[in-house]
């Protein structure tokens, strides 16, 4: 039976289940350290206390002042202090008890003693992740995943790279599925009813994020533009990757605005997905996608409610696409097997929204919007079929239609509810 996390859902109170809590259970017995990090408000407090409080952890939060000042003042003592089983909350707002931890754990290398959290990417601050490096177990939590909303443990990677789809009738989503792109997956947005309240939870959120966790890392002198940064971000998600065009309403040079996206990537609010690439294919475009963090986010940021978006397709095909990506990243996250992804476009405008491998084998999915499917909508996957050979597991083109139906070796055309059908 999966463990639940109680949160209020849109109709009402529910316990929604965390997949990974599986996965932080295990690598608590054999890692000395488990680090879980992911966007604030994510989730990640109320997964290590679930676990926490069961397995007889002390409960530490660096977003209490003195917390945060007594460990900063004195790391090594701190940590000299804590009890066999510790959980340090957002310990990005204390860089230098890393080392002390990395101390600690050499001097008795005891599975499951720290279970950490962060709402920012410490991969990406090399000497912090080299800290641990060896010690510690990283955990990324996202927001709610549409299997964990509807209840449902989807196995949609597994037969991705089994090629093991079945034939079936499913369901047209319409206006359900632009909902639930709306809607979203922070559990506090999730709590409440009105649309229009969760958009103003969304917008209260970046706010807060580049006063609260943006100001303390890094010392940016245009901290207002952050916001609309985002919201040009968000207007350019699942497009490739342009500096110019995410600088150009902005008095700023495109250095500094190379290093804004950086920091949105740093506290998980972006995402940039990388080119596939194959010795076989030449002329392969090289430049990653941004990808949003959350649709949620992204809408809210674009004042898009669900009968703007249901009105005004050419944006929600881009937000479906982020959509099904982000809903991928969240199961490949507690997946047994590592799923990397990728983008894979050529100079001749042939592309594949989503690459999946998983050890040698590779997948591919094209997103549509539409309610129908065409042979001409294979072409990008029969590429990349060509290109990987017996690697090649499957090919998928999700849409918004009810029939599940084969288009050839190896491809496939599937309803979008398979996503996170049981």
């Amino acid at each position: 039976r999966r463990p639940c996390v109680t949160i209020r859902s849109m109709s009402g109170t529910s316990a929604y289940p965390r997949y990974s809590e599986e996965r932080l259970t295990e690598a608590l017995a054999d890692s000395p350290a488990v680090l879980i990090h992911g966007p604030r408000q994510s989730g990640k407090t109320t997964l290590a206390r679930s676990v926490g409080d069961r397995l007889g952890y002390q409960y530490t939060t660096f977003d209490d002042d003195v917390a945060r000042a007594a460990a900063s003042a004195d790391p090594i003592g701190f940590v000299a202090d804590l009890p066999g089983r510790a959980i340090l909350d957002e310990v990005q707002h204390v860089p230098t008890l890393f080392s002390a931890l990395k101390a600690a754990i050499d001097r008795a290398r005891t599975p499951g003693r720290f279970i950490l959290t962060g709402s920012a990417n410490v991969l990406l601050v090399p000497r912090l992740s080299d800290s641990l490096a060896g010690r510690m177990e990283i955990l990324r939590l996202h927001p709610l995943s549409q299997g964990e909303i509807a209840r449902t443990e989807p196995h949609f990677i597994d037969a991705l790279f089994t090629g093991s789809f079945r034939r079936s009738r499913g369901r047209r989503l319409a206006g359900e599925l632009v909902e639930r792109v709306v809607a979203g997956g922070y559990p506090a947005a999730l709590q409440r009813a009105q649309p229009r309240r969760r958009a103003a939870w969304y917008r209260n959120y970046v706010d807060a994020l580049v006063e609260r966790d943006v100001r303390d890392m890094s010392r940016i002198s245009a901290l207002d533009a952050l916001p609309r940064l985002l919201a040009v971000a968000a207007a350019n998600t699942a497009q490739t990757l342009n500096i110019s065009e995410l600088a150009a309403p902005f008095s700023l040079t495109r250095p500094t605005i190379k290093d804004y996206v950086t920091l949105l990537e740093r506290v998980f609010l972006i995402d940039t997905l990388p080119p596939w690439h194959s010795n076989r294919l030449k002329r392969l475009v090289k430049t990653p996608k941004l990808h949003m963090g959350d649709t949620g986010l992204a809408c809210a940021l674009l004042g898009l409610d669900a009968t703007a978006l249901h009105a005004d397709r050419s944006a929600f095909g881009p937000l479906l696409e982020t959509f099904v990506f982000q809903e991928l990243r969240r199961q490949a996250s507690w997946h047994p097997e590592t799923v990397t992804f990728y983008h894979f476009r050529d100079r001749d405008g042939v592309e594949v929204d989503l690459v999946l491998e998983c050890g040698t084998r590779v997948a591919g999915i094209e997103v549509k919007a539409a309610a129908t499917v065409t042979d001409a909508d294979f072409r990008g996957l029969r590429k990349l079929r060509e290109a990987t050979g017996r690697r090649f597991s499957a090919g998928v083109v999700l849409y918004d239609g009810e029939t599940s139906a084969p288009f050839g070796e190896r491809l496939h055309a599937l309803p979008m509810s398979t996503l996170w059908a049981r």
